[in-house]
């Protein structure tokens, strides 16, 4: 799985780290962040539902890593 935090979109309101708490954190401001090593999701059933829970959509996750971009 593929997982990404919009930090521009990020207000910190922690609803991913409640939800999934072996994926999620939030670093010293408070902000989400993807827990060391598990940046893969680790399997955890509840990735998608907190993605879902953010409430300012600021996660997505994918079962597939993104395309490699083309550089110009």
């Amino acid at each position: 799985m593929h997982i990404e935090i919009d930090k521009d979109a990020c207000i910190g309101a922690g609803q991913c780290a409640l939800t999934a708490p072996g994926v999620f954190t939030q670093d010293d401001d408070g902000f989400s962040m993807l827990v060391p090593g598990h940046e893969d999701g680790a399997g955890d059933p509840m990735v998608r539902e907190a993605a879902r829970a953010c409430p300012v959509g600021a996660i997505t996750a994918t079962d597939s890593e993104p395309a490699p971009t083309q550089a110009d």
